[in-house]
């Protein structure tokens, strides 16, 4: 497994096409909320698995804190490190560009994969795109 930051037209399309399987195939976001008005201002991210891309994710700078967003990994390579190889890649760049704190709205159902990379839910549950999720906070 290969996680890159995009740095060009192939990779990005890479990594929509990976989020648009997981977020509007799997999970019904509709396609204008899923690809948005902040794409253009986020590092974006994508992971290959044995050459085709399984994993995306983006970061940008909200406020002075790093916001970890559209974390996703295709079913068939779940379970096999890849979230964990994304999330470590995003913290990594973090670090890099002196990010202290990291901040991320998690789905419920993924809490207990965020905790275990040290994220501690800081927000009552709240809806996004029909999905409930929590606020987390890292401090690298």
């Amino acid at each position: 497994m290969t996680v890159k930051v995009v740095e060009n037209p192939k990779e990005l399309e890479d990594a929509y096409t990976v989020r648009k399987i997981v977020f509007v195939d799997e999970q019904n976001v509709p396609f204008e909320e899923e690809i948005d008005q902040f794409e253009n201002d986020a590092t974006h991210f994508v992971l290959y698995h044995e050459g085709s891309p399984v994993g995306a994710g983006r970061f940008r700078n909200v406020e002075g804190y790093g916001k970890v967003e559209r974390i996703c990994v295709l079913k068939e390579a779940r379970n096999i490190g890849a979230g964990k190889a994304i999330m470590e890649t995003i913290e990594s760049h973090a670090r890099e560009k002196d990010f202290r704190k990291l901040k991320l709205n998690a789905q419920t159902q993924a809490i207990p994969f965020y905790e275990k990379l040290g994220y501690e839910v800081v927000s009552e549950e709240f809806m996004d795109a029909g999905i409930p999720h929590k606020t987390m906070v890292k401090n690298l």
